[in-house]
């Protein structure tokens, strides 16, 4: 399985009075490469939005391992796990330019209607677009 990389710099205001970064601006840039991999396939939250469904986080999961500072260049990879159910399972190592692992997650995303209602299944739209997201990521 290959990961999806996108490239940030940390901002004077993403470090906290220890001058490490703050804990949720990880979660943030598990975010921004989420959405950075999934707009590539017609899937980030703009674009669910227009085929009519939503993709909230219904789980969090976050390991911290080693600190980032101001001005460190990282690197968010971000995959996919793949489900049997109408959910959105993104994995995330957060790395630092010398290859030292500083986070890993998960997020999970149950996928809804406009209006909040679950689906069980996934739409054949929102199903196609994840198969060939998967494929590209060469997911058995």
């Amino acid at each position: 399985m290959r990961f999806h990389e996108t490239h940030l710099q940390v901002r004077f205001n993403e470090v906290d009075s220890y001058n490490v970064v703050w804990h949720g601006h990880y979660v943030a840039w598990m975010e921004v490469g989420r959405n950075d991999l999934a707009g590539r396939f017609g899937l980030d939250a703009a674009q669910l939005t227009e085929l009519g469904f939503l993709g909230p986080v219904v789980s969090l999961e976050l390991k911290y391992l080693s600190p980032a500072r101001f001005k460190d260049e990282i690197l968010v990879r971000t995959s996919l796990r793949p489900t049997e159910t109408a959910t959105l399972v993104f994995l995330n190592e957060i790395v630092a330019a010398d290859g030292r692992k500083l986070a890993t997650g998960v997020t999970t995303h149950a996928l809804t209607d406009r209006q909040g209602v679950m689906q069980f299944r996934l739409p054949e739209v929102i199903a196609e677009r994840l198969d060939n997201l998967a494929k590209w990521l060469a997911i058995p």
